[in-house]
Formats: C-alpha cells, structure tokens, sequence
C-alpha cells in the first residue's frame, strides 16, 4: 500500500495539523501499514498532498523521529524504526468469526442503557442558541491560570509525589484547600479524615448506594428530580419513594417520615432551582433526627444566588451528624474535569475510601494536583466572582424575558443557579419543541425526564444560561417564543 493513500486531514477535528498527522502516522506504524524499508513521502510531498504548510510536516516527522517511531537516514529520507514493532503481537491473518459466539444479552444482570437518561448533542458548540445546562462556555474557563497549574504539577518534584503508586490516598494539598478554601465557603468544617474526593458529585452517590443501600430499604428522592441519582438507587434493591416538591423545595411532612435515607438539593433544588429556607432546613433536620433519616445534601449550585448571600449549607446545620454532604467543581471550572468531594464522619469515610479503591483506587493524581494548585492560587475565588457577575446579568435578561414571554412561564421563583425550569401550555410537548427548535439552532432540555410518573407532564423544559453568549439570550427566546405558539 502507498504510503500516499494512508494520510489526510480533517478540518473540523479539534486537533491541530501537526497533530493530525502524528498520530495517522503513528496509527498507521501500529497498524503495520507502512513497510520498514519504503521511505515516507518527503516532507515537500506529503505537504503539498495534505496542502498544509512543509514546516508543519518537518515538524511532525521530527517529533516521530524523537519519539522512536520514525528514523531518519540522510539523504535517504524518514523510515519506520523497526523497533517500535517489537513487543507488538503481528494481527492473524485472514482471521474468521467463530460460530459460538456467546450471547450477552442473556449474561447481562443489569440493562442501565434501559434508563430514561437526560440528553445532551455532543456537538452544542454549534449552535447559536444553546441553552444547555450543565455545560459552561469556554469563553468562561480561566484557560491560562489552569494551564500553569497543570504545567505546575508536571514539575520534576511534582511528578516525583504524585507518580508513585498512591494506594487510596488522596493529594493532601487538595484535601487542605477544600477544608480551609471551599467548605468554609459553605459554613462546613470537617477534617482531613471526614473528606474524599471523588470523580465528580455522581461519583459519590454512587458509593453511598452501594455502600449503604440495602433491599429493605425506602430511598426518597425529590420529583422531579435529579436523574442520575435516581438510576443510581435503582440499580439496587431498594425502594424509591418519589417526594413531592413547591415552592420551598422539598415538601415537609408525614410523606419523608418512612424514609431511611434523603436525597436532597436545598441550595437550588433539581431541576426546579429553587431554594430551601432557613427555616425549612431546619425543621427538615429536627424531622431527620426524630424519624431516624440520613440525608445526602448534594450543594451542587451553592454559590449562585443573585438577590442575597447564599444560605449556609443543610450540613453546616447539622447537630446530629445526620448529613453526608456531596460538593463538586464541575459547576465552577468545567464539567469534563469530573472533580468531587464528600465529607461524611471519619469511620463512612474510611469505608468508601476502601470502596473506592476496589473501584478505581483514586482520582488521577496529576488532576488532583492540578485543582489543588489552582485552589490554593486563589484563582478558584477569583472565577466564581467573575461567574456570578456573568450569570447574574444573563439571569437578569433571562428572568425579563420570559416573564414577558407567552404563552409560557418560569415555572418556579427561584433568585439563584444557572438555568430557568419552564412551564408551557399543556398542550406543548416539549420534545417536539426541542426538535424543531435545533432546527433554529437552539438547545433545551425537554423537563419530562425529571419526573418519576409513568406519564410524566409533557409541557416542562428547562433553559440553561451558562453556556450562552448574553447578547444571544434575546433573539434565541425570541425565536423559541414563535415556536412554542405556532406548537402549542
């Protein structure tokens, strides 16, 4: 085969051309394509094939060359380096499928694909509109402050900490900056052995449940409510007890008293953001020491409210010891770092420590590192102010807009969060708005899938703003207003 043909670029990758090419022609090594003794095109060849700059592809063979994969003779040109393939088991040639192939179907003792999951296009970087929640937009992301602290915990005596076998422990750096930086932000003081990290806010709740949960068990959960939890418990035994929210979030009474433990958002309930009062917080633990319930308080929004001072967290509350609280970074700097934390009493702790090790012994060092850097840099205080101020004014436009908007309205007062829940004419369905406003280049998240009822309210849906430009929030609601009349 031509080492001609192997090659090309794609210019909708998010990769550069350098890169590009390296990792073609490093697959195509790997790959045995390319023949030990035939040179690779010339550098004036391949780019004028690839119409890319030479340089751009002196580079890259260079790069190859100091990395082991090519060798470069003079005057001969670039080859592969035969000894990159030792160590590499040579592909079985005209290999075919057996006839007893197992069937997976039948081996399978949980089917989680069967969930009703929320659902996000990969691509909504494209869209004009995207009210997408859950999702920040990277003109908010402190590009440089993360880089050095990335390039900061690659060090030569950073690499010489972290890179050794950890077992379970976490970055003591990192537990440091969460206990005296974030938690007291939230009126929280725990200990260095009431904290662990976890591989985000889902991370924990999966640990809790199956560490805790048991068959005779009754879980209550906020409906609507928070998805993933829900498919969480139930992949256990447990029963699921769906308990109604208002206006105050959770609703206290005889409802929650059979419950063993609470899953709760009291900062900005989910999906509604509304925000749990003092006093309601209060009661609901007085009512969690007298009918024997722990709560799990996930404070997954907890710094956004725009018309006050947020509220002190349900744990920082909490006299009885009767809160595991679940914190996350992946509202403030970015949801793909999947970074988390819960702080639980010393001896939960050190269980779900061993837990997690049988899982994933702990989250990859360097990225602990790095966010333990960037925390203690004060560049985390910094974004959140810069944060606030932004979502504030989106939310301000945003609350403006839709109260003018007909036929629909903010379902929920809510002062805080980074999203709108949305209530249309009951005549709506939501996901077919949704479809035909992707049309339009807009993004919402049809609110059906938040309810526990087999015939959930088709009219609910959700508008986040934090992935969207302010001065595209207007003429986005504007064109999905036209939508839901001409759909209603």
């Amino acid at each position: 085969m031509s080492p001609d043909v192997l090659f090309h670029l794609d210019a909708n990758s998010g990769h550069s051309l350098q890169k590009q090419i390296i990792e073609q022609i490093t697959r195509a090594i790997i790959n045995r394509n390319l023949p030990t003794d035939v040179p690779l095109p010339s550098s004036r060849s391949l780019s004028s094939q690839l119409k890319v700059g030479r340089n751009t592809v002196i580079l890259a063979y260079e790069r190859l060359v100091s990395d082991g994969y090519l060798i470069s003779r003079e005057r001969s040109g670039y080859f592969v380096n035969p000894d990159i393939l030792n160590g590499y088991v040579k592909p079985e040639a005209n290999l075919e499928a057996g006839q007893q192939q197992p069937d997976w179907s039948k081996r399978l003792t949980l089917t989680p694909s069967n969930f009703t999951n929320i659902e996000k296009p990969r691509d909504w970087q494209r869209y004009q509109y995207p009210f997408i929640y859950g999702q920040i937009g990277s003109d908010l992301f402190p590009l440089n402050n993360w880089r050095e602290c990335c390039r900061d915990a690659v060090s030569v005596q950073a690499i010489n900490e972290w890179s050794v076998d950890q077992l379970d422990h976490d970055d003591p750096l990192l537990i440091e900056q969460i206990q005296k930086r974030l938690l007291p932000r939230r009126g929280v003081w725990a200990n260095e052995d009431e904290i662990l990290i976890t591989v985000g806010a889902q991370h924990a709740l999966y640990l809790i449940a199956r560490l805790l949960f048991k068959k005779q068990m009754t879980i209550g959960l906020e409906d609507p409510g928070y998805v993933d939890v829900r498919n969480i418990v139930s992949l256990g035994e447990s029963t699921i007890k769906a308990l109604p929210v208002d206006a105050n979030g959770l609703v206290l009474d005889q409802s929650i008293d059979d419950c063993d433990y609470i899953y709760v958002t009291p900062s900005h309930q989910s999906p509604t953001t509304v925000t749990m009062p003092l006093e309601n917080r209060r009661a609901l633990l007085q009512r969690a020491a007298d009918k024997d319930i722990i709560l799990l308080e996930d404070d997954y929004e907890s710094e956004s409210n725009y018309h006050s001072d947020p509220l002190p967290a349900l744990k920082s509350l909490d006299k009885n010891n009767r809160v595991l609280y679940i914190g996350s970074l992946s509202k403030t700097i970015s949801a793909g770092l999947r970074m988390g934390y819960m702080v639980g009493p010393p001896k939960l702790i050190a269980e779900l420590r061993c837990l997690r090790r049988l899982m994933l012994r702990h989250p990859a060092a360097n990225n602990q590192h790095s966010m333990a850097l960037f925390l203690s840099r004060g560049y985390h205080e910094s974004l959140v102010k810069n944060l606030h101020q932004t979502y504030k004014a989106r939310f301000e436009i945003m609350a403006e807009e839709l109260h003018r908007m007909r036929p629909v309205s903010v379902a929920t007062t809510a002062f805080g969060g980074s999203s709108f829940w949305v209530e249309g004419p009951k005549t709506l369905n939501a996901r077919v708005l949704a479809e035909e406003a992707k049309k339009q280049g807009i993004i919402i998240e049809p609110g059906d899938v938040h309810f526990f009822s087999d015939k959930p309210p088709q009219h609910f849906f959700r508008l986040g703003f934090s992935a969207i430009a302010t001065d595209r929030i207007k003429p986005g609601l504007n064109i999905l207003a036209e939508l839901i009349t001409r759909l209603s």
